[in-house]
């Protein structure tokens, strides 16, 4: 028999995810910690999944951030590899799902062997109108931010562009996230409370969820669970909700 899903209405455009949690999950189960992001990559496959077929159109994974750089030697090994054998499984399920991957971070910083399958990837899905896929990986919103306005400044002193012109909706156009709406959802698993360092701008007026459950036990119902909270929430945008009622 066929589960029925209660609808959920309004579904977000755009969801962010702050993957928290495998380390932790693993250590708890005295496994290495290797063992929690193995585990993790089944819980990816599951919700993009999930996301797709509830009709979310964009969703934004934090998968590696520039502070993770800093984690031990052999985890970051481990974790490069997690993420070009994802690439390699994952391609045909793309394309046949529609789904387009995309990039947010600094590219250059990942072993060669893996940003050239991650560009082949994006490359042979750039084509696909279904949800898009962005994977957040040697990501940092401050670096992002500073990027940016570097290139701004760069286009003033060429004469491109003139400062006066400068605004939000500029900035934004000089994100890694250009071209796509910014969150109506971010989602933190795995217990703690913090953005760190994730979507800083685009977040600005997103709902936040946060929820105890680790990633590699957040799954289909785990997400359904955070969109319904979602659907009851009453976004204002500065407004009242009086002023949103007779609208």
């Amino acid at each position: 028999m066929l589960e029925v899903q209660p609808e959920i209405d309004p579904v977000p455009v755009h969801i962010a995810i702050i993957m928290d949690g495998n380390g932790r999950w693993a250590e708890k189960r005295k496994r290495p910690r290797l063992f929690g992001h193995k585990a993790g990559v089944d819980s990816v496959r599951a919700v993009v999944e999930a996301a797709r077929e509830v009709g979310v159109q964009h969703l934004t994974l934090y998968a590696f951030s520039t502070e993770n750089w800093r984690r031990p030697g052999l985890e970051v090994k481990g974790l490069m590899s997690l993420l070009k054998n994802y690439l390699q499984a994952e391609l045909d399920n793309m394309m046949t799902n529609e789904i387009r991957l995309g990039c947010f971070g600094q590219r250059d910083r990942l072993p060669a062997d893996v940003r050239r399958i991650l560009e082949q990837v994006m490359a042979d899905t750039a084509h696909c109108r279904g949800m898009r896929l962005n994977l957040a990986l040697s990501y940092g919103s401050r670096a992002e931010i500073v990027a940016g306005v570097q290139e701004m400044m760069r286009k003033c002193s060429a004469g491109e562009l003139d400062a006066r012109a400068v605004d939000e909706q500029m900035l934004s156009d000089h994100l890694y996230s250009t071209g796509q709406p910014d969150p109506d959802l971010l989602i933190r698993t795995g217990g703690e409370k913090r953005l760190s360092n994730f979507l800083l701008w685009q977040v600005s007026y997103a709902e936040i969820y946060f929820t105890e459950t680790k990633w590699p036990d957040f799954r289909k119902p785990q997400l359904l669970e955070a969109l319904r909270d979602y659907a009851g929430r009453q976004r204002r945008f500065g407004k009242t909700g009086a002023q949103l009622d007779t609208e």
